[in-house]
């Protein structure tokens, strides 16, 4: 019943009449399987692992990070009093989810619940701020687009030049380091639109409005986020991918990161801008 609510958003009365069983007792399993679920985030978020030195992966080779960061909006219901600050900059009432993922389309973090008028930069800094939040070791780090800050443990492209696939496909080419950089950035990056891509294309709950309380909607985000790595560890071939025209590799080396400190404030520096300048020079 509960796979049922999620992928096709179909309502209490709707899987009542289809499962036999009272409204009271779809409504009470629904928020036990959730729980349950919700309980397991240990075990079904990705660890995080860099890209090894060895990579030969086209995308990911020049790259030696932990993944891509980035946010999304997913529609909710709110109060009337308090849509204003869910409404977002297409006008539409939605909640900014920022996921963090693995190469290989697994979410190794992922924080639903800011309002849609929230900036991404203001829900990253949450993120790392909290107790049991994001955590990037001194020394490593997640590619982030063009809408964050180019700072330690978080490298974006450089602004002003081409960065966006579409661009490329148009037959453009690269005409200095800056823009060789953004296009090799992008092709990494770009797991973020497929990880993104898949999830909603598998939970229809995902692509409209919620029936749900505010609350349970945030825990709706994050049971469908632990389902989605749970199936791609255990389906060898996703046939979904085939809509989105993927075809990933799933070979991820581990590295030990226990003895790094975790990076604590969101602050650009001359150093990190020379340390990109160095890595787009030697891409």
């Amino acid at each position: 019943m509960f796979l049922q609510i999620l992928a096709h958003h179909s309502k209490n009365r709707v899987i009542k009449f289809l499962f036999n069983r009272s409204g009271e007792t779809v409504s009470r399993y629904f928020n036990l399987v959730l729980n349950g679920i919700l309980r397991l985030h240990e075990i079904l978020l990705k660890a995080p692992k860099p890209v090894p030195e060895d990579c030969v992966d086209e995308r990911w080779k020049f790259f030696k990070c932990l993944g891509a960061l980035d946010g999304t909006h997913i529609q909710v219901n709110v109060p009337a009093l308090d849509k204003p600050r869910y409404r977002n900059r297409k006008g539409d009432i939605s909640t900014n989810v920022l996921g963090a993922y693995s190469r290989d389309m697994q979410f190794i973090y992922v924080l639903p619940g800011w309002e849609g008028s929230a900036s991404n930069s203001r829900v990253l800094r949450d993120a790392i701020s909290r107790r049991n939040g994001l955590i990037v070791p001194t020394g490593y780090y997640y590619l982030v687009d063009a809408g964050y800050t180019n700072c330690e443990g978080f490298l974006a492209p450089y602004r002003g030049c081409r960065y966006h696939r579409s661009e490329w496909r148009r037959g453009y080419t690269p005409s200095n380091k800056e823009e060789l950089f953004n296009m090799r950035y992008s092709m990494a990056r770009n797991v973020i639109e497929w990880t993104f891509g898949l999830l909603k294309m598998r939970w229809a709950i995902l692509r409209s409005r919620s029936f749900y309380p505010i609350k349970i909607q945030i825990r709706i985000i994050n049971a469908c986020c632990l389902l989605h790595n749970f199936i791609r560890r255990e389906m060898p071939t996703d046939p979904m991918e085939e809509q989105l025209g993927i075809d990933m590799e799933a070979q991820i080396h581990s590295e030990d990161m226990t003895n790094a400190p975790p990076i604590s404030t969101i602050e650009g520096s001359d150093a990190w801008s020379t340390w990109r300048e160095n890595l787009a020079t030697e891409t």
